[in-house]
């Protein structure tokens, strides 16, 4: 079993990424950390490793390898703005699930979580998602606000993250088998 979470930052893609994997007894692979963790390595910010990422592709082109292994091993929950793209690519069986909400509501969530100033925030994430929109037009013809390849889109503005990991969990159940609804 494969699910994708994909979505716009703030939009509870990790969150409800970790219901699920805890429900579900599976592994949560989270591209972000990837991300976050290469940037640490090269010891530049998450902003300034961006900028270095739209000018530099073999950096989003290997962390996007990583995450086709795990695709094609399955048994995963798999997280990641290129979660579900990767699947597809991949050919894997796999339910692939986009997650939005308002910008406002996306900002707030970041700005509670980080400890930042919610205008400061949204304009980050304003800016972030035109960077890794424009990468992944330029480095893969994928437009990133094309959600036509999700099989489950989810608005979170005014649901709690059980309630959408439930509907999840229901969709994976019809696609996979209802041994998807563990306790």
């Amino acid at each position: 079993m494969l699910i994708t979470i994909s979505g716009v930052p703030g939009s509870g893609k990790t969150t409800v990424a970790r219901l699920l994997a805890a429900r579900l007894g599976l592994p949560h692979i989270y591209a972000g950390d990837l991300y976050r963790k290469a940037a640490v390595e090269r010891g530049v910010s998450l902003e300034e490793f961006n900028a270095l990422s739209e000018k530099d592709h073999s950096i989003d082109r290997e962390l996007d390898a990583k995450m086709a292994e795990y695709a094609r091993r399955g048994n995963v929950i798999l997280e990641g703005r290129l979660a579900g793209f990767i699947a597809l690519q991949e050919g894997a069986d796999a339910l692939k699930v986009w997650l939005t909400a308002s910008d406002e509501v996306r900002a707030k969530r970041v700005a509670q979580r980080e400890g930042k100033d919610g205008t400061t925030v949204l304009q980050l994430n304003r800016t972030r998602q035109a960077s890794d929109a424009k990468r992944y037009r330029v480095i893969y013809g994928f437009d990133l606000d094309d959600t036509s390849i999700y099989d489950v889109i989810l608005d979170s503005d005014d649901q709690a993250p059980e309630a959408l990991a439930e509907q999840i969990l229901a969709r994976a159940a019809e696609q996979f088998g209802s041994h998807t609804a563990r306790p």
